[in-house]
């Protein structure tokens, strides 16, 4: 009898990509908020979602993943980058966020989060790295240090961002201090192609803690490309910036009713 969570199954388990849930994380988060245009924003959140409020948030995010601790070992399993682009919109008087758009460097990660209502593409992501060295190479984490990042897809930057910490303690931004959602889809070919259903979901998280927030202001951009929308909502502006630790446990989703 074949077992397994997702492909490829076995009759051990032993192969699939991916395990179920507990996904335990930690890494490091640089946090962009940027002002964007309403209408081009209202084009890419589900109806019903809420009004967008001309905001989002674009988070890169350096990732160390496991599940039982073995991945730790073995680095290529656990290690990853990924920068995603997030919509606010206001539901009822509360704020919430949309993701329309995430990128990431392993095949690992894209299943887990597309099983989690995150869109994920492989691309290739570059972050800027910090280390607690007083020397030009190590990005040390205090006043003036200036800090980058990049995203490509297909051989083609797709974003671009840089950050000057200014050496204050700041407050969270973007998913860590909002209600964050994505969409969980179906399709299939079982019978004809069909888009299948789509249902609106937010993580169940557990064991979430956040490090010292530090400020910083900086400048998220976004270029073009052939076949990636994420330009049509590109920054206007941005307004502030962020650099901070997070590490969270995912034990599943629950749906959410528009």
């Amino acid at each position: 009898m074949f077992t397994g969570f997702t492909p490829p199954y076995s009759d051990t388990g032993k192969s699939s990509l991916v395990t179920a849930p507990p996904w335990h994380y930690a890494g490091r988060v640089m946090s962009f908020a940027v002002d964007v245009d309403k209408e081009a924003s209202a084009r890419f959140l589900p109806e019903g979602f809420g009004k967008p409020t001309g905001r989002a948030f674009g988070h890169f995010c350096e990732w160390q993943a496991t599940t039982d601790g073995s991945e730790l070992l073995d680095p290529a399993y656990a290690l990853y980058d990924e920068f995603f682009y997030l919509l606010e919109a206001e539901h009822e008087g509360q704020k919430r966020l949309f993701c329309p758009f995430i990128y990431v460097t392993q095949d690992i990660s894209m299943v887990r989060g597309l099983l989690q209502g995150w869109p994920k593409k492989m691309a290739s992501v570059r972050i800027a790295r910090s280390y607690d060295l007083d020397h030009p190479a190590a990005g040390k984490i205090q006043k003036d240090t200036r800090l980058g990042a990049t995203v490509a897809v297909k051989d083609r930057r797709l974003a671009e961002a840089e950050l000057r910490l200014t050496g204050e303690i700041s407050e969270p931004i973007g998913f860590l201090a909002t209600p964050t959602l994505g969409l969980v889809g179906h399709p299939t070919l079982i019978g004809g192609p069909d888009s299948g259903s789509h249902r609106l979901v937010r993580q169940d998280v557990s064991e979430k803690l956040v490090g010292d927030v530090y400020g910083a202001t900086g400048e998220l951009r976004v270029l073009p490309a052939p076949r990636d929308e994420l330009s049509d909502i590109a920054p206007l502006r941005t307004t502030e910036a962020t650099l901070c630790a997070l590490a969270l446990t995912v034990v599943g989703v629950q749906e959410v009713q528009l």
